[in-house]
């Protein structure tokens, strides 16, 4: 099948995370051409935010490929998690159940590189209270992701109780003056937890190649 794209080919053993495709703005058929030029090598496929019809023509080219409906996400050749002789794990926590979606992207991204994720979902800090009871589950994390929208104050909150990086993701959840995530970078930014970094809004699968790196090291 010919395809005209520049595919770094090398990432994966260059630096132990695949080149991602980003779906999304492509054609369906340029995102095939570009699976099929991947598959040359036997390295982890990740295709990011897949609609389902493309994720459906997808799946029925190639055989072995997963899709990760709330993700949005094409997984082939995923790298098994490594449990022997490594404890070490992810959490991915959400504020709302509207911001599962972005924190499937992390978590299936991290699970695909081999990574032991821990989900801890819809504990935002308009009811706290919620988020306390899985504090050593929080403590004993690798690193943390919190995807959040409307103001983002979540990250900053876990930021208060881990000890580790905490990795946090503005979602575009929300509404008014929220605009679009917008409100929730600015608050990440902003925080006062100086263990938070920040990637840019929705951008769950960068914060699970972050995370990854972090776990493996």
């Amino acid at each position: 099948m010919k395809c005209d794209f520049i595919l770094d080919t090398e990432r994966f053993q260059r630096q132990g995370f695949p080149e991602a495709i980003y779906s999304s703005g492509k054609t369906e058929k340029q995102v095939i051409e570009i699976i099929s030029k991947l598959l040359e090598k036997p390295n982890p496929i990740i295709a990011t935010k897949v609609e389902r019809k493309l994720a459906l023509k997808i799946k029925k080219k190639f055989k072995n490929s997963q899709y990760f409906d709330n993700a949005k996400i094409i997984v082939i050749n995923p790298l098994k998690t490594h449990i022997t002789h490594n404890k070490n794990y992810i959490a991915v926590i959400t504020a709302g159940t509207s911001d599962i979606p972005i924190a499937e992207e992390s978590a299936v991204t991290a699970e695909s590189l081999g990574n032991k994720v821990e989900r801890i979902y819809d504990v935002g800090v308009a009811g706290i209270h919620r988020l306390f009871k899985f504090h050593e589950k929080i403590k004993n994390a690798s690193c943390v992701i919190v995807c959040a929208g409307m103001e983002g104050a979540l990250a900053s909150v876990v930021g208060g109780l881990a000890s580790k990086v905490v990795i946090g993701v503005p979602t575009s959840t929300g509404y008014g003056t929220g605009k679009g995530g917008y409100s929730a970078l600015l608050t990440m930014l902003n925080s006062c937890s100086p263990n938070v970094c920040v990637v840019n809004i929705d951008n769950g699968f960068g914060a699970g190649i972050i995370a990854g790196i972090i776990n493996k090291t």
